[in-house]
Order: structure tokens, then C-alpha cells, then sequence
């Protein structure tokens, strides 16, 4: 009886520990995706800012080598708009709306 319950102990921790590098890390918008730099978000809300004239907030940003994605709300509806940054520059700066 006591093998029989390890067995099943062992065989679930083993799913779980599997499952778990299968968690995909995403972002809301209670918590947003945030691995881009304090440099390049903070940027990319002067940028959009200044070309909109509205208040702006970050929705999310993603960094890689060549650019930071940073994604900006633009006022209160937060309109998406996307920056491209990288080490504190803005690249460049687009409305996701048509």
C-alpha cells in the first residue's frame, strides 16, 4: 500500500515539474510583460507623449539587442501605440491604430 501511494506521489510531482516548463509568461494588464529597461520605457513615454500631447502609461515592453519593444497607452483609453528604443534612443515611434 505505502509503494502504491509513493508510485502515485512520484508520477504526479514528475507531471508537475514537466507542466511547469511549459508556463508561458504573459502579460495583463493588472500586470504587465516588463523586460525592457527603465531607460528605454521611460524614452519611449517621453516620445509618445510629446508626438500626442496626452497622458501615457506603459502597457508592456519586451527587450532584445536591436530594439526594446515598448508598449505605451496613450490616454484615458490607453490607444496602443508602439515605441522602438535601445539604450535610452528612440528609434522609432507609430499609433497601432488605423
Amino acid at each position: 500500500m505505502a509503494l502504491r501511494k509513493l508510485t502515485t506521489f512520484a508520477v504526479i510531482a514528475t507531471a508537475l515539474v514537466t507542466l511547469s516548463g511549459c508556463v508561458e509568461q504573459t502579460g495583463t494588464m493588472d500586470a504587465p510583460l516588463r523586460t525592457g529597461t527603465a531607460a528605454d520605457e521611460q524614452a519611449c513615454l517621453s516620445a509618445v507623449a510629446a508626438q500626442t500631447g496626452n497622458s501615457v502609461s506603459i502597457i508592456s515592453s519586451e527587450f532584445s539587442e536591436a530594439n526594446t519593444i515598448v508598449m505605451v497607452g496613450v490616454g484615458p483609453d490607453r490607444a496602443p501605440w508602439k515605441c522602438l528604443s535601445n539604450g535610452g534612443r528612440v528609434a522609432e515611434v507609430m499609433s497601432m491604430l488605423n
